[in-house]
Parts: C-alpha cells; sequence; structure tokens
C-alpha cells in the first residue's frame, strides 16, 4: 500500500522551503554589509559590562551606549583606519622593495644552480611578481576602505543592542529554534570565542609589532613604523609570525651592504620578538579560550576575501561560530 504524506508534514515542509528561501534572499543582499553584524556582535560582548555599570551608576541608557560607541570609534576604528592608510601610502614603495627582494634572491640562486646542474632564475620575473603583490594588497586594502556602510550597520545595529538587552534576549529565545540550555551554551562560548578572537589574538600581535618597532628603531631601519605594522600583521597569522616583516627587512638590509643591521634584525627577530611572543601569548590565552592555530589559518583565508584587511579577525571568528553551531546541532539533533 502506497504511503500518504500527512499534510502537516507538507506544511511543515513548505513553511521550511519558504523560511530558506526568503532567507537565503536576505542574507545574500545582506553579505557585502555582514562585516558590520559581526563587528556589531563582537563591540556588544566587548562593552555590554561596561554598559551594564554605567546604567547602574545613573546613566540614561542611550547616553551611556553613545558614550561607548564614541570611546570604541576613537580606541578601534582611528587606529585602524591609521594603519590602513599607512600601508596605503607604502604600497608603491612595497612594490619597489618586493622587486628589489625577488632581484636579490635570484642573485642568491646563481650561485646555487652551477651546483644543481639547472636553472632557477629563469623562471622568476620580479616585475610581474611585484605587480601581482601590489595588487593584491591594493585589493584588500580598497575592500576595507569600502566599509563605510558595513561600519554605519554596525552602530546602528551596536546602539540597539546595548539600549535594549532584555528584549534582544528575550527576542534570540523566541526565535532561535533550540532549546534554552542550548541557547545558554551558545551565549557562553560566543562571550569566549569573541574575547579571544577580538582582544586576544590582537592584543599578541600589537605587542609583537610594538617589541618589532622597538627593534627596527635600534637598528636604524628605514620606515620602521611600516615594518612593525607589517609584523603586527604577520602576527595574527599561525606559522608566519613576526618573520613577515623580519625576513624582508634582513635581505633589503644584505642588498644594500648593511650586513650589522641585517643580521641584528633577524636575531632580535628571532630571540627577542620569538620569546615576547610566547611569553605574552601564554599568559594573555590562558585567560581566554584559545583558538587552534588551524582555525586562525583557514579563518583568515576565508576572511580576507570576504572582508579584507579586517577578514585579519573576522574570519577566525566566523569560522569558529560556524563550528559551535554545528557543534550545538550534533548535540540536539544527533543521538549517540
Amino acid at each position: 500500500m502506497d504511503q500518504i504524506i500527512k499534510p502537516n508534514i507538507i506544511r511543515q515542509l513548505f513553511v521550511l522551503l519558504l523560511i530558506l528561501l526568503m532567507g537565503g534572499l536576505i542574507f545574500r543582499e545582506m553579505l557585502p554589509y555582514f562585516l558590520g553584524v559581526l563587528g556589531a556582535i563582537t563591540l556588544y560582548v566587548l562593552l555590554k559590562g561596561s554598559m551594564k555599570k554605567l546604567e547602574k551608576r545613573g546613566w540614561r541608557p542611550s547616553l551611556a551606549a553613545a558614550f561607548l560607541m564614541f570611546m570604541s570609534f576613537i580606541s578601534i576604528l582611528i587606529p585602524i583606519a591609521g594603519a590602513l592608510l599607512m600601508l596605503g601610502n607604502k604600497i608603491g614603495q612595497a612594490t619597489k622593495n618586493s622587486e628589489r627582494f625577488i632581484k636579490v634572491v635570484k642573485s642568491n640562486l646563481k650561485s646555487w644552480e652551477q651546483s644543481l646542474g639547472f636553472s632557477i632564475t629563469d623562471q622568476i620575473d620580479a616585475s610581474s611578481i611585484s605587480s601581482r603583490i601590489a595588487n593584491s594588497v591594493s585589493d584588500i586594502l580598497g575592500g576595507t576602505l569600502n566599509t563605510f556602510i558595513a561600519v554605519s550597520i554596525m552602530y546602528f545595529f551596536l546602539y540597539y543592542m546595548l539600549i535594549n538587552q532584555k528584549q534582544l534576549r528575550k527576542v534570540l529565545i523566541e526565535y532561535i529554534p533550540m532549546k534554552n540550555e542550548n541557547i545558554e551554551t551558545l551565549g557562553v562560548k560566543i562571550n569566549e570565542m569573541v574575547r579571544s578572537n577580538s582582544l586576544g589574538i590582537p592584543l599578541v600581535a600589537i605587542a609583537q609589532g610594538i617589541v618589532a618597532l622597538i627593534g627596527f628603531l635600534i637598528f636604524g631601519v628605514e620606515s620602521p613604523f611600516f615594518w612593525a605594522v607589517v609584523v603586527t600583521i604577520g602576527s595574527m597569522l599561525p606559522f608566519i609570525g613576526n618573520f613577515l616583516g623580519t625576513i624582508p627587512v634582513f635581505i633589503l638590509a644584505l642588498s644594500d651592504g648593511n650586513t650589522f643591521q641585517a643580521w641584528g634584525v633577524l636575531i632580535y627577530g628571532i630571540v627577542v620578538v620569538g620569546t615576547t611572543d610566547n611569553i605574552i601569548r601564554l599568559y594573555v590565552l590562558k585567560k581566554m579560550d584559545n583558538v587552534h592555530p588551524l582555525i586562525t589559518l583557514l579563518g583568515v583565508i576565508i576572511g580576507i576575501p570576504l572582508f579584507g584587511f579586517l577578514g585579519l579577525v573576522f574570519g577566525p571568528l566566523l569560522l569558529s561560530l560556524f563550528l559551535l553551531v554545528v557543534r550545538i546541532y550534533k548535540q540536539e539533533f544527533v543521538k549517540e
């Protein structure tokens, strides 16, 4: 006898299909500004405790929220914008340095070609590689500079999230199709991941950049602040670290005949900056949820094409949220 699908199941499938269709359309249109949503969630997690303290001291919710948003703008967005402007101004110089860097590598490889018995340097085109590097950097910075709308959406969401914390909690419990205990777990884990991704990793990277800047100033490196920013960015990438800025400075100094400067920067980067990284990472991340380096690496690969420069932070956060939702789904719906 043929089985007949119950009308209730058909209606349920129709509603689910309608939700997926409408949600997909909304998400597709919101994707260019999804950075603003992630930014609002991140700042909300970081600022909600301060919001409660200000309200207990008698501040009006709207005034407290505006004050915290202004402080976040001064302490977070302005430094990021300054770093982007510095990188943008240095793109031309970085292109020249990259071409000179590749030529130095080619000259060193020629001494190996005689012993190896085949040519390597003929396959290396310094000008084309340097132009690709410049185009890649320009794409990353250009995508970041076009996030004005996303930032506006971020602060719009953040304002109403801060002044309506109780209503927000109620809405999430009402609309998220999960058990209440899993929603509580989701909230706790999001707090841990946001603090680790948006505070722990950047703090370690900034500390490494400051220590590297001291070394660049000691050894008289040209454009020390630029290379310190490069070290900071490299420190946010697993398995790369401060070598993203230290190795190019080392080779460029050698190519200019500054042997003492070159070896001084390299040894300083390995010993001092590397040791500082281990100490600070141990101190900072032991108080937060430690993110696996593979998650950070994959998150950066995903985040940079989506969010530009800020994908260094929001890429790992997005991937961590995805894995958390998958884990909660397994706990709630998959039986052992």
